[in-house]
């Protein structure tokens, strides 16, 4: 059970991973001018930031810490309201929550990212900020996302944890907001084992972001900074195997996002007359990562009926995806009088009750893409995952 960079992981990769193990310099930090200094967390920083069209990109610890050096980089305060979408990984509200704000969820539509004529609705004094999260590497309709923002003063972070190479009207996904969140996590498309990135055209909320990452240092410290910091930081750095890794996962991530797309139309191609479903909407089709491919049935019955002859489940079972089933999440509304539980969110929970994610790239029971294919399947695998998709629905 992985993400699509867990399976290429290869020469590329141990290379970079030996270059530093050879030169025992494992800290981020060293001097550039020093041979045996690797800086693979500079190099990839550097890179990061031109694949995505944006002047800065910082490395950190996760994707959780991403969004959460984000927030507080762009100065949400305790109290201020954040709107993001009622379906997402945990890791959305939680760095809304520790960094003293209120997720207000709104409702998805059958792109199975957030709706946006759901957002203006939940909009109130207290609101901030908008998370759009591209939900399985599926870009949120940014366009109308940064006309309310526009509109209403509100600034945008960018959650392209699950969407590393995407894009939107010919722009990366993560470049398009104020800043923008990446994970680096097993499951996601280029991986190194954990971590993060972020992604920002400003430089001034880049090098808050860094202050804040590193106790307060500014971008590439040479030793610590005593009397220098003018912000409260904590350590959500990375180190230079990560960074290695990661810098080698960066430079196939074109190849990977391409090889999923042929996989993935050759899968729609194979199932698309049989019966009883429609794909989700894909707000830029050539945008899209590639990495699942999430059918919409007509009933949750019949969505019900042929996960389980998948061994599979609908997506509304899919554990801390889904805003109903984050006992945790729900405790928390539940404490300030926010909407809460099953049924809070109803057309929510009636899209993802009749939704099925059938694997491409990411193979993984907690998004409810245990059946389907990988990055490596052959055709022939993709036949036989294809025929047993439409026994499925004629079942």
């Amino acid at each position: 059970m992985a993400g699509p960079g867990s399976y290429w992981i290869g020469a590329e990769e141990k290379k970079q991973v030996m270059d530093v193990m050879e030169s025992g310099y494992l800290f981020r930090y060293g001097d550039m001018e020093d041979a045996n200094f690797q800086h693979k967390v500079y190099t990839l920083e550097k890179e990061f930031a031109a694949y995505c069209g944006v002047d800065y990109a910082l490395a950190t610890s996760s994707g959780t810490s991403s969004l959460f050096v984000s927030l507080l980089a762009m100065g949400i305060q305790p109290g201020d309201e954040i709107i993001v979408p009622a379906y997402t990984f945990v890791a959305t509200y939680s760095a809304v929550i520790y960094a003293g704000a209120i997720p207000v969820l709104a409702e998805i539509d059958e792109s199975l990212c957030i709706d946006p004529r759901d957002i203006e609705a939940r909009i109130t004094p207290k609101t901030k900020a908008i998370i759009p999260v591209h939900m399985l590497g599926n870009p949120c309709a940014m366009e109308s996302i940064l006309d309310i923002a526009d509109r209403h003063g509100l600034a945008v972070l960018e959650d392209a944890c699950q969407a590393a190479g995407g894009s939107y009207q010919g722009k990366k996904l993560g470049s398009i907001g104020r800043m923008g969140a990446f994970s680096l996590n097993v499951f996601k498309t280029i991986t190194a084992g954990d971590g993060g990135m972020i992604a920002t055209r400003d430089k001034d909320l880049y090098e808050r972001a860094f202050a804040i990452h590193d106790q307060g240092h500014t971008p590439h410290r040479a030793g610590v900074q005593v009397g220098s910091r003018q912000i409260l930081g904590l350590n959500f750095r990375v180190n230079e195997l990560l960074g290695a890794l990661a810098l080698a996962q960066l430079r196939k991530i074109d190849r990977i996002v391409g090889t999923l797309r042929e996989k993935k139309t050759r899968l729609k191609e194979l199932i698309s007359d049989s019966p009883g479903f429609r794909f989700r909407t894909l707000n830029d089709p050539d945008g899209e990562c590639g990495t699942l491919c999430t059918v919409i049935f007509d009933s949750s019955e019949k969505a019900a009926q042929v996960s389980r002859s998948l061994g599979t489940t609908t997506v509304d079972h899919s554990g801390w995806h889904v805003y109903a089933n984050m006992e945790h999440v729900n405790k928390y509304l539940k404490e300030n009088n926010r909407p809460h539980g099953l049924g809070a969110y109803p057309r929510t929970d009636d899209i993802l009750s009749r939704a099925v994610n059938i694997s491409v790239g990411v193979v993984d029971a907690g998004l409810g893409s245990g059946f389907g294919i990988n990055i490596n399947s052959s055709d022939e695998e993709i036949a036989i995952a294809a025929e047993t998709f439409r026994n499925a629905c004629l079942g």
